[in-house]
């Protein structure tokens, strides 16, 4: 149960066209969205700044949505791991390799400037941050630097979300939820206190 309700996107037609932006992206109006709605102000301005760092410019957006899913699962966020990867498929994510993400050191599937990536991530949604100076030195040899920006705003973009989304219980939406319960349960994944309400 939500421990601050999202509101009513009937009720809020000033920001239909920021809600309808988001939406284009995920598929899915995300409840997150609509709880900061209640600052209009930050949900304005939160979306742009999405916005502008999920989209693909130097770095995929495939390759953005995983990095995104693995950051929130390093910091424990189902609900942000359950839109992720949900996206990442939408996105054309190979579906093995979203079931293998969790053994990305290991998998033939990930290649090696995924691993880094990857990997930083994994470090980046850890308290206190994990990422280690050899890290950073292995991603700089797979991505310039203007790509390992992109990268490191995701991870950064999704603390945020992460934060957001685990303090407010926010109850996920269905898509998102179905989707995870069906390919991301073997990885461990359960919606806890994100589960939808009957």
């Amino acid at each position: 149960m939500p421990r601050i309700d999202p509101l009513d996107r009937a009720d809020l037609p000033e920001h239909e066209p920021t809600f309808a932006s988001v939406e284009r992206a995920l598929g899915v109006l995300p409840n997150s969205t609509l709880t900061m709605a209640r600052w209009p102000e930050l949900m304005e301005a939160f979306a742009r700044l999405n916005a502008v760092v999920m989209a693909e410019r130097g770095v995929s957006g495939v390759l953005k949505q995983m990095v995104a899913a693995m950051v929130s699962s390093a910091a424990g966020c189902t609900y942000c791991q359950a839109h992720t990867s949900h996206v990442a498929e939408q996105r054309g994510a190979d579906a093995d390799k979203l079931a293998a993400m969790y053994e990305f050191e290991t998998s033939p599937l990930f290649d090696e400037a995924e691993r880094a990536a990857l990997r930083v991530a994994h470090g980046a949604g850890c308290i206190p941050n994990a990422v280690t100076d050899e890290q950073m030195a292995d991603l700089r040899r797979h991505f310039s630097d203007e790509q390992v920006v992109e990268l490191v705003a995701v991870m950064a973009n999704f603390g945020f979300l992460n934060r957001w989304n685990d303090t407010m219980a926010t109850e996920l939406e269905q898509s998102p939820f179905t989707w995870a319960r069906e390919h991301l349960t073997g990885a461990g994944w359960e919606a806890g206190s994100h589960a939808p309400q009957d």
